[in-house]
């Protein structure tokens, strides 16, 4: 009987081990990359040419930091970053958790079919509607404003559908008897909804404020002058010379990019978790 019951503790623990040695190597991975570009924005540019790459800077040196604060307006830049990123942010928070809640616990006409059409959005490339939307923002003039570079994401169809799966799992009878109560539709949403909604607002604020800071392509396009540049833009302009690329500049103006993230991300982490543990469920 002992004999029994050790053979399934040992391939418990062998389970468990291979599980962590698995999870330990996948760690590596993933946080490699950055690991190296951290302690590579700490070399001189010949050392970050050499090959083979090493990992621990044999120079420590923080040239790179100051020609990045130097050779780039870094505070208009990182400015226009950070207040793209917010505003985008702060209204898909609202606009998606209202349109959500519509889908969610509303009735009326032609809610499924709309529904179905946020689907069908979250199919769609972006590339695909790139254009007509760069078009649309250039006959509307505003190209080479923070407008342009901040509506056309105000609200996406992620952003929708992750509020209304997660608003379903909120219970119905708190509303109605809210509305008992003599309270109106907003009130009920800005009372009662939105403080359940934490998790999810938490995870949508994450993504989309990753999503933001990070784009290149749209700022790249719609921003004809320095003045309205974001950072990931600038970083990718000025690091590239007529007859070479300026490593040490980008490792650390990556470096800088990823810190706010980073910064938001241990902030809410706590509720990112949850968010996605409770997503769906109804």
């Amino acid at each position: 009987m002992v004999m029994m019951n050790a053979a399934p503790r040992t391939r418990d623990r062998v389970a468990k081990a291979v599980l962590y040695v698995v999870l330990v190597l996948g760690l590596l991975a993933v946080a490699g990359p950055y690991v190296w570009m951290a302690l590579s924005s700490l070399k001189p540019e010949r050392e970050i040419r050499d090959v083979p790459a090493t990992w621990w800077p044999e120079t420590l040196t923080l040239e790179n930091f100051r020609g990045l604060f130097s050779r780039l307006d870094f505070p208009l830049y990182f400015f226009n970053s950070a207040l793209v990123a917010t505003l985008v942010t702060v209204g898909n928070l609202l606009f998606c958790s209202l349109v959500g809640y519509a889908l969610a616990k509303l009735r009326y006409p032609g809610k499924r079919a709309l529904f179905l059409a946020v689907l069908g959005m979250l199919m769609v490339p972006g590339m695909v509607t790139f254009v007509p939307q760069f078009v649309l923002v250039s006959n509307m003039g505003l190209t080479n404003t923070y407008a342009g570079l901040i509506l056309p994401f105000l609200v996406g169809p992620f952003g929708v559908f992750l509020m209304r799966q997660f608003l379903q799992s909120i219970p119905d009878e708190l509303i109605e008897a809210a509305r008992v109560d003599g309270a109106g539709e907003f009130r009920i949403f800005w009372r009662v909804v939105l403080p359940l909604c934490r998790p999810a607002l938490a995870t949508l604020g994450i993504l989309t404020f990753l999503a933001s800071w990070n784009n290149f392509l749209w700022p790249l396009v719609v921003a004809t002058t320095e003045d309205k540049y974001t950072l990931p833009v600038a970083l990718a302009l000025y690091s590239v010379g007529e007859n070479e690329r300026n490593y040490g500049l980008l490792l650390a103006g990556a470096v800088v990019v990823v810190l706010p993230v980073l910064i938001v991300f241990l902030l809410l982490q706590r509720h990112f978790l949850r968010g996605i543990a409770t997503t769906g469920i109804k």
